[in-house]
């Protein structure tokens, strides 16, 4: 488990089309070929981030909360890593799950 997590079950994540076809927002890192969904401590740190996302402009994007157990069981299901990130997009830790 995320050293960053242990005392704190919930995480916050961006949701693509909120109330519709929900799905995380996952980001790729081209170079290193990693997939990801950026996840957040903070939902104030997690709104701060959005313009730092690569994203579909003409989507509507939402920040949610999600139990990080729940959320780490999809990012395995999908290959996905989970990066915590700060506001300003640093990584905080980069989690496997």
């Amino acid at each position: 488990m995320s050293k960053l997590i242990q005392e704190n079950p919930w995480v916050w994540v961006v949701v693509l089309d909120p109330g519709g076809n929900e799905q995380f927002l996952g980001q790729h890192y081209k170079e290193e070929d990693i997939s990801f969904i950026p996840t957040f401590l903070e939902k104030e740190e997690a709104l701060k981030c959005l313009d730092h996302l690569t994203r579909d402009k003409e989507k509507k994007y939402e920040v949610q909360a999600i139990q990080y157990e729940e959320l780490a069981r999809d990012a395995a299901k999908h290959k996905f890593m989970l990066f915590i990130l700060n506001g300003t997009g640093g990584v905080l830790e980069k989690i496997a799950p």
